[in-house]
Formats: C-alpha cells, structure tokens, sequence
C-alpha cells in the first residue's frame, strides 16, 4: 500500500510560511527552504526586539525629562530623587508627557520637588 502524504496540510503549512515572507525579497519570498530560514530568523528578532523597544522608549523618556528638567534648573537624577521625596509617584512616560505637552505642570512638578530636596537637606543638617 502507498505511502499517503497529506498533501493538503504539507500546502497548507507551506503557504503559511510563505504569507510570513510575504515582502522579503527575491528567495527569501518564493523558496520554501529559504523563506522558513528568513521567516525564522524574522520572529527571532521580532521577539527580542519587543523587548528593546521598551528599552530604548524608556531612554527616550528620560532624555525629554532631562531636558525639560534643566529648563527649570534641575538634573533628571535631582528631580527624580526629589519627587520621590515629596511623594510624588509618576512614571517616566507620563512626566515625559508633560514635559512636552504641559510645560506649567511640569515647571508646578519642578518645584515641588525643588522643596521636597530643600526639606530633606534641612531634615538631614
């Protein structure tokens, strides 16, 4: 008796591959072999790129609070420490929004953390 190849889930696992490669150029879209090499090798760094997306968003942020925090004659690491002391608890992201969107409330942010550091030199002299 023959052997039965399933020919219908072989097509179907090829051409799933090759919607996968849909874009890539010249082999590396048309050629089973090479296109699950290309399609492989995609989800790897996709993979791994997820996770230095955050990464270089984050750097991103504290980049603009930097900036925006010098305006207001502060460092990031100064405000940073400053808005802890005065119990303020945003993310990078957000205070990177303000910075941008809503100079006023993050100069108001800036002092407050300019005398958050003011009492907590006071507290420890």
């Amino acid at each position: 008796m023959p052997r039965a190849t399933n020919s219908a889930a072989s097509r179907k696992r090829r051409k799933r591959i090759l919607m996968k490669a849909k874009g890539f150029r010249s082999a590396r879209s048309k050629l089973i072999r090479t296109a699950k090499d290309a399609v492989y090798k995609a989800q790897q760094w996709a993979y791994r790129d997820r996770k230095v997306r955050k990464r270089t968003f984050r750097g991103l942020w504290i980049q603009r609070i930097n900036a925006a925090a010098k305006q207001n004659d502060l460092t990031y690491s100064r405000l940073i420490e400053g808005l802890k002391a005065a119990g303020i608890e945003l993310d990078r992201k957000v205070l990177s929004d303000l910075a941008i969107k809503d100079e006023a409330a993050f100069a108001a942010l800036a002092g407050k953390a300019k005398a958050a550091l003011e009492d907590k030199a006071k507290a420890t002299a």
